[in-house]
């Protein structure tokens, strides 16, 4: 399934004239006997994919809280192979697909074709790469491909005309588009001028463009996904989790729905 997977779950989100949510978490924080229970609370609740964050000793790209999920994660004893190993055990109860977020390093240990083969196996849909450059893909798409697992980039504010050309004509799934310069985590505020940018990607982009990075309050995801085709939410929901907070959660799920 994979790709198509998806495609579909997104399709079918926008068909009913919501906008798409996709919840970040991260694998393993308060145990990964958790995982299947959250997953599930998140496909019940209405997100349309889940984000599924692999802990790791250097995320350059993640913000103090999603840093200390995963500092916590590893010290738990998660790893890459018993994540896909959780995923595999209930990949048949479960219906919400899942997009692996995850660091290179870890795919280059692990093996890249072993990796795709694996995580076909668990039933992942998709994968975010963020210290992956375009330029360095040709290591790693071909294997994604074979296993129909689709590659979902990332387009940074600072991306050159040219270069958000060629990551809205490559991205596969959604296209990411990352609202502020700096890592993930909570913010008061957005650039003036993103509102016109996310425009300008959903107009050129032929899959669909969700904004992430910073996204915390029902009011933000309604205001990004008014120019947009939905968001992604992360330190919010890492929180909320640890904090038993979910009545939180199913707020900013609903902030997505019937959005003009």
């Amino acid at each position: 399934m994979g790709k198509q997977k998806l495609d579909k779950a997104f399709q079918e989100t926008l068909e009913k004239g919501d906008k798409a949510f996709v919840p970040y978490i991260m694998a393993g924080d308060g145990g990964l006997d958790q995982l299947e229970e959250q997953l599930t609370f998140l496909q019940e609740s209405g997100a349309t994919v889940v984000e599924l964050g692999i802990p790791f000793s250097d995320p350059v790209a993640d913000g103090p809280t999603i840093q200390a999920a995963g500092l916590e994660a590893l010290d738990n004893g998660v790893s890459l192979r018993k994540v896909l190993a959780e995923l595999e055990r209930f990949k048949e109860s479960r219906k919400i697909p899942i997009v692996l977020m995850t660091y290179i390093n870890p795919i280059y240990a692990f093996g890249v074709e072993k990796f795709a083969n694996a995580c076909a196996k668990a039933g992942v849909d998709g994968l975010i790469i963020p210290d992956l450059p375009l330029e360095e893909e040709g290591l790693i798409v071909r294997k994604l491909k074979d296993a129909e697992i689709a590659l979902i980039r990332l387009a940074a504010l600072t991306s050159t005309p040219e270069r958000i050309e060629e990551i809205a004509k490559r991205t596969e799934g959604f296209l990411y588009a990352v609202t502020v310069t700096g890592t993930t985590g909570a913010r008061n505020e957005f650039k003036q001028n993103l509102a016109e940018h996310l425009a300008a990607l959903t107009e050129r982009c032929n899959a669909p463009v969700l904004a992430g990075f910073g996204v915390s309050t029902p009011e933000q995801v309604k205001e990004l996904s008014s120019h947009c085709n939905g968001v992604v939410v992360g330190s919010k929901i890492v929180d909320a989790l640890h904090n038993g907070d979910r009545a939180s959660i199913v707020e900013l799920i609903e902030a997505s729905k019937r959005v003009k």
